[in-house]
């Protein structure tokens, strides 16, 4: 994986025996993730179990076409970087609530397909967005988005939200042992072995705990050899005004969320976002939204477990992460393959899942490392964007009186969290400068205050 002069790590090809194993690395980490949304709003609908496969089913194709999409790209779309692309969570609850009140599927993909259509006409209006991103507000996401994500994996460690056995001593037993695998091996083993430190956890992880009675194969039996997802399976799409409204709230939410990830990914593999690659980026996101509308799937958008894999292992190439694009359609086409890779138990995925997520944080921290801190007010831009990202993460249910459409924004501790930051580095930086007020010239910032760091490249900002 050594860089040429001519190649930058980014567009790298390893060799296959590789590209398969770091490419499996990343399916096993969004995995969970992937499969839980279609599973959540499916439940939720009391659909049939057939009904609930078929949707499994698609998600993994449109997953797998979506990040080849982002990955290689084509024309003006794709951001052509190592990102991972799967159903957002931010749209869960408005799904659910279209499913369950009388619209039913068609109208949730009839609101999807809008969505898609939208993110794709917005993303050059958020590609000029990129210079409200200095160091300052990119460290202070990318922060974020790894604080937020932990919760994750401490539920995947405790067993998985809804087991029997949540918090068992046996399931933190089997995350720790899993954890430690990976953390031995990143720091003992060869160079390449220590580049899928994640994936040897995993099966490591795995073997042992099949002999104890971790995981059931039960359900490979019963998955069928091969699935295809047809158009508008479940019949055509409808589209209703208010399904729409609430759908095109998701979409600003998720714009934001990946306009962070993209951010975190240019940041860890020396290839910096620029608005025209971020605008490629999101309108990729859009197109595959769209598709999964047609595809009898739901709003796709890059994902943050991913992210920390990249920034873990430093292996940069996007050729990988499209070889995991490659294997989710494998998975999509092949039920009983991706039965296999559901049977992985919960602990397993929670103790690589740790090291992974705290990797994110820890990137947001290396970030803002370039920042200075003296004498201006970037500590209280940190300090309360941080506090409004964690707060949705830690009391899950604080904006529950508010409005759904406040909700779908601030429910999400990425996309509250990023706002905050964009607002506060605007007040203190920026308007402030500009007005002639008596607030302290931010320290370490170009010579004309804080308006030339919001406005000059990020590269060019201390």
């Amino acid at each position: 994986m050594t860089a040429t002069a001519s190649v930058h790590p980014v567009d790298e090809v390893p060799p296959v025996r590789q590209l398969a194993a770091f490419g499996l690395q990343h399916v096993l980490a969004m995995y969970a993730g992937a499969v839980a949304v279609p599973l959540i709003v499916g439940g939720a609908m009391k659909l049939s179990p057939a009904d609930l496969a078929y949707l499994i089913t698609a998600d993994l194709l449109v997953c797998g076409v979506a990040t080849l999409i982002q990955c290689i790209g084509f024309w003006r779309f794709g951001v052509r970087l190592p990102i991972m692309q799967g159903c957002t969570f931010a749209a869960v609850s408005p799904m659910v609530l279209i499913g369950t009140t009388g619209g039913g599927l068609p109208a949730i993909y009839g609101s999807v397909i809008v969505a898609g259509l939208a993110i794709v006409l917005l993303a050059p209006v958020f590609g000029r967005l990129l210079r409200f991103f200095p160091p300052l507000v990119t460290g202070t996401v990318i922060l974020i988005i790894g604080i937020s994500l932990l919760p994750v994996a401490g539920n995947w460690a405790a067993g998985g939200v809804g087991s029997k056995d949540f918090g068992e001593p046996k399931n933190l037993a089997l995350a720790a042992f899993v954890l430690v695998v990976v953390l031995g091996v990143q720091r003992f083993a060869p160079v390449f072995l220590s580049r899928i430190a994640v994936l040897i956890g995993i099966a490591v992880g795995l073997a042992v705990a099949v002999p104890f009675g971790f995981t059931d194969f039960g359900g490979v039996g019963d998955a069928g050899w091969v699935g295809i997802s047809t158009p508008f399976h479940f019949g055509a799409p409808s589209f209703e005004a208010s399904a729409i409204i609430s759908m095109l709230v998701v979409a600003l939410v998720t714009m934001t969320e990946t306009t962070g990830d993209l951010i975190a990914v240019g940041e860890m593999t020396g290839r910096r976002i620029e608005p025209r690659t971020l605008s490629d980026g999101l309108r990729a996101d859009g197109l595959s939204t769209v598709l999964g509308g047609v595809f009898n799937t739901f709003p796709y958008t890059a994902y943050a477990q991913n992210v920390g894999l990249v920034g873990m292992t430093r292996v940069r190439s996007r050729w990988v992460v499209a070889t995991a694009g490659g294997i989710l359609v494998l998975l999509g086409l092949l039920p009983k393959l991706g039965a296999v890779v559901a049977a992985v138990p919960a602990p397993v995925l929670g103790g690589a899942g740790l090291v992974m997520f705290g990797t994110v944080a820890a990137s947001g921290l290396r970030t803002l490392a370039e920042v200075d801190f003296k004498g201006n007010h970037n500590l209280t831009v940190v300090a309360v964007s941080v506090a409004m990202g964690v707060l949705p993460v830690g009391v899950p249910t604080i904006y529950a009186k508010f409005p759904d459409w406040f909700q779908t924004v601030m429910n999400s501790g990425i996309s509250a969290g990023c706002v905050t930051a964009i607002v506060l580095n605007l007040l203190f930086n920026h308007l402030a400068a500009k007005g002639g007020s008596a607030a302290p010239e931010p320290v370490g910032l170009p010579a004309g205050g804080g308006e030339d760091a919001v406005e000059k490249p990020r590269e060019e900002v201390v």
